[in-house]
């Protein structure tokens, strides 16, 4: 029996008209430099719409020059919604030589039934982030999944990453996706202890020294994991502040998120090449 594959829009990246869609990035702040660099990458990056039941979710899927098929990397942003820089993460991704799918998980929820770039102030975006529903974003995140497996270039292999709201979003979508090959947790807080049984991936968590608000989270996670024998792995970058992944790229970041920039992305990358092999 053939396989049926994703359909795909023909809406990408690479036509002028959508290269006005990446100014997202003025609800979080100015990202001109995440930007800049995204415009330059030859990579192909497209917009896809994903099938979730009832919605259909907007993603970003940025795709690696490789020549043999790749693992799946589903990038979940921060509450700020899908920014500019968040594309730059799928894009980084990409080049290290990975498929990453990052979905807009405000697709619908905007005025009019848009997604992030529909919002106009960034108090309603973020009261609209927070007010999400659990089971709708595990669907959607379960359907981007779907999706990444049946591409005709991927190898079936999954990990999900996520960041600050997002970093709480992947670290619960390991308590219900079963065959995950890890779950990256930045500076995000923990699912309820209940549900951290059936969790099966490894967690790697990353997280800033200067963030006692998420911090104070690891000591017990942690001790509920172990005693779960579940493998969660979290590391404190010195000196770095919450969302240091992003602030520590941004032109005027200070020298502690930096560092935490620099080492952050390099232990991703360690670490996906361990899960994927």
């Amino acid at each position: 029996m053939k396989p049926v594959y994703p359909t795909r829009s023909a809406w990408t990246l690479r036509s002028g008209a959508l290269f006005a869609l990446l100014a997202v990035g003025s609800l979080s702040g100015a990202q001109d430099w995440a930007k800049a660099r995204v415009e330059k990458s030859p990579r192909h990056l497209e917009w896809v719409k994903i099938d979730a039941g009832s919605r259909k979710v907007s993603s970003l899927v940025a795709y690696p020059e490789v020549k043999d098929k790749a693992p799946v990397v589903i990038v979940i942003h921060e509450i700020f919604g899908h920014t500019d820089w968040i594309i730059d993460v799928a894009d980084r991704l990409a080049e290290a030589g990975y498929i990453a799918i990052a979905p807009d998980l405000l697709s619908g929820m905007a005025p009019g039934g848009g997604r992030t770039t529909d919002f106009k102030d960034s108090g309603a975006l973020r009261e609209a982030i927070s007010g999400l529903p659990p089971d709708q974003i595990t669907a959607d995140l379960k359907a981007v999944a779907a999706y990444g497996k049946l591409l005709p270039s991927s190898n079936g292999k999954t990990a999900v990453m996520g960041f600050c709201w997002g970093g709480g979003q992947s670290f619960r979508f390991a308590t219900n996706q079963a065959d995950l090959s890890a779950a990256l947790v930045f500076y995000g807080p923990p699912p309820a202890k209940e549900a951290l049984a059936n969790i099966t991936a490894p967690v790697y968590g990353f997280y800033g020294g200067n963030d006692n608000r998420i911090n104070a989270t690891i000591p017990e996670t942690e001790a509920a994991m172990k005693e779960l024998k579940k493998t969660f792995e979290p590391v404190v970058y010195e000196g770095a502040g919450h969302g240091f992944l992003r602030a520590g790229e941004a032109p005027d970041a200070n020298e502690g998120n930096k560092k935490g920039f620099e080492a952050g992305w390099k232990r991703v990358f360690e670490v996906l090449k361990k899960v994927f092999g």
